[in-house]
């Protein structure tokens, strides 16, 4: 090799050597005891917070998804999704938004269960709405934010009627687990989502219940397949059937219950039977499910009842592997993918 073009090769090593790695997708599933607040954050910094948890407690849940918002470098939330109009949910909506500024506000449109709590609920969500931007989403529409893909799978009682690219296939669990009583709720109404960076997929239905979850697998399962599963209603037997969790076939599951909401056992031995999966991380110790039905304590976020508000990090590379880490004691396990 000439001189001067071994020059050339040595300077562009170096120089590659000297560039920043490429940045994560990381995600955080923050303590709300017992509902929800995930904090996405993309490699290009963008922020998609999935539900504010509850109202009142003195702002807990707030301080919470901002201590984590600024473990992320995070200072704006540029889409705030709420997935139905329920307290644990959408109630710290207004408490966030007077901690940290909300670009745009996105969720299913106009309530559907009037009752006195989603009234005064929506009335409070409405007000700090009108300090940004909303945009509503039916199911199918897919979220603008850069270098991710989010697809709606079901909104406000409608689900997507066609499968996703490479989905389809027919699910032979169909008819193995009756339906349950018809569920008017908000619940049922979740906008749910499926969350996809290059190969890798994670899904958040939100508190969609048991009969709205059968539909999305059957006759044919309208996912496919994903890497990471968050629960479907804080691990409650109301939701996750076998039909579509087994369907999905998660490497890992992900549960965000509180120490006396979720963590059913029944559900939890339904995702924990799930064919391929690894591991199942809590943000709780279920008091009710015993050892029995509780994951280790390494993969426990907090497993005392009077906890700290914990959290679990997952960090997404862009070939696909993962790694979980819990901010309680440390405990990392990385997934390679496939």
């Amino acid at each position: 090799m000439p001189r001067t073009l071994l020059v050339v090769v040595l300077m562009l090593l170096s120089t590659a050597a000297l560039l920043p790695a490429a940045k994560p997708l990381d995600l955080y599933f923050v303590d709300v005891e017992g509902g929800q607040a995930t904090l996405i954050v993309t490699p290009s910094g963008q922020s998609v917070l999935v539900d504010a948890g509850w109202r009142g407690f003195d702002g807990r849940d707030a301080d919470r998804i901002k201590a984590a918002a600024k473990a992320a470098g995070v200072k704006k939330i540029d889409y705030l999704l709420v997935t139905h109009y329920h307290l644990d949910h959408v109630g710290g909506v207004p408490q966030l938004a007077a901690k940290m500024p909300v670009v745009n506000f996105v969720d299913k449109g106009p309530l559907q269960e009037e009752s006195k709590q989603t009234l005064e609920l929506v009335k409070a969500y409405e007000e700090a709405v009108g300090k940004g931007n909303r945009i509503k989403v039916a199911a199918g529409d897919k979220l603008p934010v850069k270098g991710i893909g989010i697809q709606f799978l079901c909104s406000a009682g409608d689900l997507i009627s066609a499968p996703l690219s490479g989905a389809g296939q027919p699910n032979p669990l169909c008819g193995s687990e009756a339906k349950k009583a018809l569920d008017e709720s908000e619940n049922g109404r979740s906008a749910g989502f499926l969350l996809t960076f290059n190969k890798f997929r994670f899904l958040d239905l939100g508190d969609l219940t048991w009969n709205k979850e059968l539909e999305l697998a059957c006759p044919n399962n309208k996912i496919g397949t994903v890497d990471v599963y968050l629960t479907t209603h804080h691990g409650l037997d109301a939701s996750n059937p076998a039909t579509i969790v087994h369907a999905v076939k998660p490497r890992v599951a992900i549960m965000n219950n509180g120490a006396k909401k979720g963590g059913s056992a029944s559900a939890w031995q339904i995702i924990r039977k799930s064919p391929g999966l690894e591991d199942l991380w809590q943000l709780h110790y279920a008091i009710a499910g015993g050892k029995d039905n509780n994951s280790p304590d390494s993969f426990i976020a907090n497993p005392d009842e009077k906890c700290e508000g914990k959290w679990i990090k997952m960090s997404v590379q862009a070939n696909g592997d993962f790694t979980v880490t819990n901010s309680r004691n440390k405990y990392a396990k990385t997934y390679k993918a496939r």
